[in-house]
């Protein structure tokens, strides 16, 4: 189907021409009729086909059409929600490209920006606001941003942004908005959440799917290298010369991991760029700008998940994969930010023992195996610098025992420590720490003392004393303490002298509560001396039941 079939306002209809459209995609030609009719609309489709002007074409016109029937108001707006900052720069450009003959006025509201400039254009009036849940709930409790004058509302990537923990903020925005607002939702992937929500605050949605056949884009081919967690920088380096691609986008899992593989291909002359959650809102700005930039020298984008949904960058023909995603749904998106609008891309992800469940899940989605390429040893990259280590973080990727000088532990061993069978109590003179510890001299302790321990301690300990904790310590015996050597002189006392009582041992006897479970008091029976019995406990207890 043409957009001249579909019947659009003239003011629209110039803004497509304008764009160079003429035949609409499989989702814009399901989706559009549905929406100007004034229907709600759950619409899944792949990545790349033009969700965005699905939603934003039909709803210019229902806007345009409401003005000359005088039913739209000023104030009135629609409100689009998108997961990240770049999604809401991306969708409020089509806005403002589409109606730029239909003079709609259009704000991207989000986080990391000042107020100012939004509560300025806030006041001025807009027919389109896009906005990110948690910047637009900050502007509504300030009473900038007036809910119940919302016509239509859009979800766009709803799946991703209950996956980002906006589903309490969608809530709380859906209830505030009119029971009577057009309900739209749009996605590559959506979930049984997304639906539920929007049955339960009364959308009734015409659900389209044009890509239940398939998971991802026809014109998208993607391959795995089985690869060594070690050797995935080297063979980034090849797959971008072999390959040679004009514009990339690597992902990885880790943001912390952005900008040491930016800096990895830069120090190897290959330009990059990084972008994730840690820079500002400026620097993702100003990076996404000379990405899209023709001409620029730097075409390789680093990034994580956050450049995965929604953005459309002309021109990307390869996506690599430094690490496989979690979710097979991430995959789909990643991938689709090649071969878009009909163009054709490659995708190549490198997988590593540590990506191997990441690759089975993804598998299972798909319904298929994927492809398995190779490189060869003459196309590897030999010579390259190394990859940057993460100083930041505690757990290094080696182990300890491949620095130089061993591990730790080889350093702080000490003999005898059930390592060693053969080493003799003569060699432990080789390991005192101090020869006057304990408060006698090397002679006495090397002599008497051992062989106390080695000649009657150990019989009359395993006849009459249970084991200490301290007696299985393998600790060389010049190594213990003077506490160690007391509480073993007060063991042997007991040991030959029976128990006595120590002052510095004695524990306090705690009193019980005379007050039982079920709230009656009794008297504590008072317990007889040591020296009468057991005879003499029992006798006295039956004397005070039977009166004497």
């Amino acid at each position: 189907m043409k957009f001249t079939e579909l019947g659009l306002h003239p003011d629209v209809q110039s803004g497509v021409e304008a764009c160079q459209f003429i035949d609409c995609t499989p989702i814009q030609e399901a989706a559009i009729p549905h929406i100007l009719a004034g229907r709600d609309i759950a619409g899944l489709a792949q990545t790349g086909t033009g969700k965005t002007a699905a939603f934003v074409l039909p709803l210019i016109d229902r806007i345009l059409r409401a003005r000359e029937a005088q039913t739209w108001r000023q104030t009135n707006f629609v409100l689009v929600l998108v997961p990240t900052r770049e999604l809401a720069e991306q969708v409020y450009d089509h806005v403002t490209m589409y109606g730029a003959k239909a003079n709609v006025k259009a704000i991207a509201i989000y986080g990391g920006t000042s107020y100012e400039g939004q509560k300025a254009a806030l006041k001025g009036g807009v027919d389109f606001v896009v906005a990110t849940p948690g910047r637009l709930i900050d502007l509504y409790k300030e009473h900038l941003v007036d809910l119940s004058l919302v016509r239509a509302i859009v979800f766009d990537e709803a799946d991703r942004m209950f996956d980002m923990g906006f589903k309490d903020d969608m809530k709380y925005i859906l209830r505030r908005v009119p029971q009577d607002r057009h309900f739209l939702v749009f996605s590559a992937t959506l979930n049984f959440d997304v639906l539920n929500t929007a049955y339960e605050f009364g959308a009734n949605p015409v659900e389209i799917n044009v890509s239940r056949d398939q998971a991802k884009a026809e014109n998208v081919v993607d391959a795995i290298f089985h690869v060594g967690h070690g050797d995935k920088p080297k063979f980034l380096l090849s797959i971008l010369q072999k390959y040679k691609p004009q514009q990339v986008i690597v992902f990885s899992n880790f943001k912390h991991n952005v900008d040491r593989i930016a800096k990895f291909l830069s120090s190897n002359s290959v330009p990059a760029m990084g972008i994730s959650s840690l820079i500002s809102q400026s620097q993702r700005t100003r990076i996404m700008e000379l990405f899209r930039a023709e001409g620029n020298n730097r075409n390789i984008l680093v990034a994580t998940d956050l450049a995965a949904r929604g953005l459309d960058i002309k021109g990307v023909d390869m996506v690599i994969n430094f690490e496989l995603p979690d979710d097979a749904e991430n995959y789909i998106h990643r991938i689709g930010r090649t071969g878009r609008a009909g163009a054709s891309g490659h995708a190549y992800s490198m997988v590593c023992d540590k990506d191997v469940e990441s690759l089975q899940r993804i598998e299972n989605y798909l319904g298929h195996k994927l492809t398995v390429e190779w490189i060869d040893d003459a196309e590897l990259v030999k010579e390259f610098k190394e990859f940057p280590r993460d100083e930041g973080r505690r757990h290094r990727e080696f182990k300890r025992d491949d620095r130089p000088g061993g591990s730790r532990s080889d350093h702080n061993k000490t003999p005898n420590k059930g390592r060693n069978k053969e080493y003799t109590r003569q060699n432990r003179k080789d390991f005192r720490r101090d020869d006057n510890r304990g408060g006698q001299q090397p002679e006495q302790r090397n002599e008497q003392q051992p062989t106390q321990r080695n000649e009657q301690q150990p019989t009359q300990r395993n006849e009459q004393q249970p084991t200490h904790k301290h007696q299985s310590s393998s600790r060389p015996y010049a190594e213990r303490g003077p506490r160690h050597q007391q509480r073993q002189q007060y063991r042997r006392q007991q040991t030959q002298d029976g128990p006595r009582q120590h002052h510095s041992l004695q524990r306090p006897q705690h009193q019980k509560s005379n007050v039982t479970r079920q709230g009656y008091r009794h008297q504590p029976s008072q317990s007889a001396p040591p020296s009468q019995g057991v005879a003499s406990v029992v006798a006295g207890f039956l004397k005070k039941i039977f009166g004497g």
